[in-house]
């Protein structure tokens, strides 16, 4: 049976603040251990009013500690952002506090615009092409024999799994030749999807971290007991992606009855992009989509992301997610 897995972006609603955010995130990934999911990821973004898991490395911390078997990492944590010796200190601590229940995926893209990218890192001659470097010392760093003289301290022989994670061909390719496990950013990204996971399938070279390629794709899911419910809850997570792209980030709004039909042609092209890896409805639509989606990708693991302004309603979309996973072939 495919493995289904939570990303949560610890989104704050209009009306809340982050403390609320981070309470519903703690709430959610309890649910999540008791549903069956595997792992629970947070994602670093920063600047961003909707989203409040900036810190990420704090927030694991706050999940981990409050639940006792899922996995809880970073899907993912931004590198270009970080010293790799920051990263591997953060994850060796944490590792240490929660034994076998970390992981660490690694992105290549900011998670924020250039001006609060130079403002974490602040060093003007650091960029995303040296994410390959950075994800190699940062794996050294915290090897059992780091060949580099430096330690980090915690960090070194922590045995916490290396995700590569991205949205074109360039991370499928970095994972293949590294032997890493590879998640696509497909539930906000699809277009490369199928190209990245044939990449990544047919240059992987086997390594002590992996002996064959493991693809885990992302995908949204809004799930209610009726389809008319479920659209209307999607409304939230289509209004806030709308704005975003059109360059004006929001905290994540209530649901608004007839907002797709308000739509202008390209916003409307702006939804439909991300469609092919959403499923919208009551238990039985939903496993429809997410049966089809399996079989067309052979995805080996399904990460699930349900931006739903409602608390209570987002813990029935997972639940109902997890109940649609006992019965998928």
């Amino acid at each position: 049976m495919i493995p289904f897995s939570v990303l949560d972006l610890s989104p704050i609603t209009e009306g809340n603040d982050a403390a609320q955010s981070f309470r519903n995130s703690l709430d959610l990934a309890r649910h999540a251990e008791r549903y069956g999911f595997k792992r629970y990821w947070l994602a670093e973004h920063h600047g961003m009013p909707g989203i409040a898991s900036a810190a990420t490395a704090v927030l694991i911390g706050h999940v981990a500690g409050g639940t006792s078997t899922i996995r809880v990492g970073a899907g993912g944590i931004m590198l270009p952002n970080h010293s790799p010796l920051v990263i591997a200190e953060q994850f060796g601590t944490l590792e240490a506090l929660y034994p076998g229940r970390i992981d660490l995926g690694l992105g290549r893209a900011p998670g924020s615009d250039q001006a609060t990218s130079r403002a974490l890192r602040r060093n003007l001659m650091t960029d995303a092409d040296e994410f390959p470097r950075d994800v190699v010392e940062l794996m050294d760093l915290m090897s059992d024999h780091p060949r580099q003289s430096i330690r980090a301290v915690p960090g070194v022989g922590a045995k916490v799994p290396v995700w590569i994670l991205g949205s074109s061909l360039f991370g499928a390719q970095l994972a293949a030749m590294l032997g890493l496990p590879y998640a696509f950013a497909s539930h906000f990204a699809p277009a490369l999807m199928m190209r990245a996971i044939e990449v990544y399938r047919e240059g992987f070279k086997p390594s002590e971290h992996l002996a064959k390629p493991h693809v885990m794709l992302g995908f949204n899911v809004f799930a209610a007991d009726t389809d008319q419910e479920a659209h209307l809850r999607a409304t939230s997570m289509q209004q806030s992606f709308v704005s975003l792209r059109s360059g004006r980030p929001i905290r994540l709004p209530p649901p608004l009855a007839g907002y797709r039909e308000s739509l202008g042609p390209a916003e409307t092209a702006l939804l439909n992009g991300v469609l092919p890896c959403t499923a919208i409805g009551a238990p039985d639509t939903v496993r429809r989509s997410l049966q089809d989606f399996i079989e067309r990708t052979g995805a080996d693991e399904l990460m699930i992301t349900s931006q739903i302004f409602d608390h209570t309603a987002r813990l029935r979309s997972y639940e109902i997610a997890a109940q649609v996973r006992e019965l998928l072939s």
